[in-house]
């Protein structure tokens, strides 16, 4: 994998640290077990217990592989300590549909934080590198899958 860093906010990198630390010390030792006791049940060729269990371990060993690479490569950044008009990494921005005149609240946020349930945004999201370096009163135009949307910047603040 490649050695570029990946942004996010101390939250999110501690729910990754957290899905990790789940996995080494539950998940794992579960999946062991699991092979272990359909080992105990005779030919391997045809049991499907055996077979799933190994699925099972080789989902749980690359999604700890993914989440040790990605805590590795992390850059926390503390988003209290950010402060200015422009938009960047952390911020939180109210926006406005141009049409509906609709307000939305967003964080941007590293790509394994991001949920637009909760307003979170990914940094690669296409409105969040519309947004980036725009300041409050500032419109842009997204292209998203239904269509082009025009926002209007209300509000740009730092706080975690």
């Amino acid at each position: 994998m490649d050695a570029q860093r990946l942004p996010m906010t101390a939250p999110g990198f501690a729910r990754l640290e957290t899905e990790l630390k789940e996995l080494r010390s539950t998940a794992r030792p579960a999946v062991i077990q699991a092979i272990s006791t359909a080992r105990e049940h005779g030919d391997l060729s045809e049991n499907a217990e055996y077979h799933a269990a190994k699925e099972q371990q080789s989902l749980i060993e690359g999604r700890i592989a993914e989440l040790a690479d990605k805590l590795g490569r992390s850059e926390i950044i503390d988003v209290a300590s950010i402060s200015g008009r422009q938009i960047k990494f952390g911020a939180t921005i109210l926006l406005a549909d141009e049409d509906t005149d609709e307000e939305t609240t967003y964080q941007i946020v590293g790509e394994d934080e991001s949920s637009i349930e909760a307003g979170r945004l990914s940094i690669s999201s296409p409105l969040a590198r519309a947004l980036i370096g725009k300041e409050q009163g500032d419109s842009i135009e997204v292209t998203t899958p239904g269509g082009s949307k025009a926002y209007e910047v209300i509000d740009v603040n730092y706080v975690s």
